[in-house]
């Protein structure tokens, strides 16, 4: 399936029928797939077991994530690591420190089958629970030589076509080392995604499915949407891309 045929549906991860199971059981587009597995084996080569931590993540599911932030069930962290008193700060704070590592309902990524976060599996031991977290990826740490190898591979244009999304940061989304995009689908899955298409979406929820502050969301979509969904030109060019 090529990304031009994705419906709107599978745009905002309400359908799955676009994607393929990897041997691990996550799940990709078909030409995403096996991209990310050529890029597997030429990290096997290198000395590293390049894992997805997370790959197709469904709108329901992206939905209970930002539900139980906003509601406060799950904990807002800061730039720092520290955790955040949501309830100290206004809806329109509240919105801005959750939309700084979580992204709307709809708007993620990882919906398209194009996404993953990934670490080395064979740096820590079988049982390490992944945090996808600033001090496993910075200088030192646990997983910051898999990413200076993907570093090296990014520049010269030998990535397999995933670069990092997120790799500066622009006041938006917070930097994620660990977050890859095949820029083949994923860019057109971008220009094909709306804000007319997010709002047919939501419109779609059942009573049980409220998204929490979402008139909060839609005084300023635009606004959001520019700051938080888009980004810029020159994330999957190797002489674009830089640390």
């Amino acid at each position: 399936m090529t990304p031009t045929e994705l419906n709107n549906q599978q745009l905002t991860g309400q359908e799955d029928s676009h994607l393929v199971m990897l041997a691990d059981g996550h799940r990709l587009q078909n030409e995403a797939a096996r991209a990310f597995e050529a890029l597997q084996e030429d990290a096997r080569q290198a000395g590293f077991d390049l894992a997805i931590a997370s790959s197709f993540r469904p709108f329901t599911r992206q939905l209970a994530i930002w539900n139980g932030k906003a509601s406060g069930a799950r904990p807002v962290y800061d730039d720092q690591g520290a955790e955040i008193a949501l309830e100290q700060l206004s809806p329109s704070e509240q919105l801005h420190a959750i939309l700084r590592f979580s992204a709307l309902p709809g708007t993620s990524r990882h919906h398209w089958g194009t996404d993953v976060d990934v670490y080395d599996a064979a740096a820590v031991a079988p049982d390490y629970a992944v945090q996808l977290s600033v001090q496993e990826v910075e200088d030192g740490g646990v997983f910051d030589p898999l990413h200076r190898w993907l570093d090296i591979r990014m520049v010269a244009g030998e990535s397999h076509g995933f670069y990092r999304p997120y790799h500066r940061d622009h006041g938006g989304v917070a930097p994620e080392r660990w977050h890859l995009s095949y820029a083949p689908l994923s860019v057109t899955c971008a220009n094909r995604w709306s804000a007319e298409v997010l709002l047919s979406c939501w419109e779609g929820l059942a009573d049980s499915e409220e998204l929490l502050l979402r008139a909060q969301i839609e005084t300023d979509l635009p606004g959001i949407i520019a700051r938080y969904v888009e980004v810029g030109a020159d994330w999957c060019s190797s002489g674009g891309y830089q640390r």
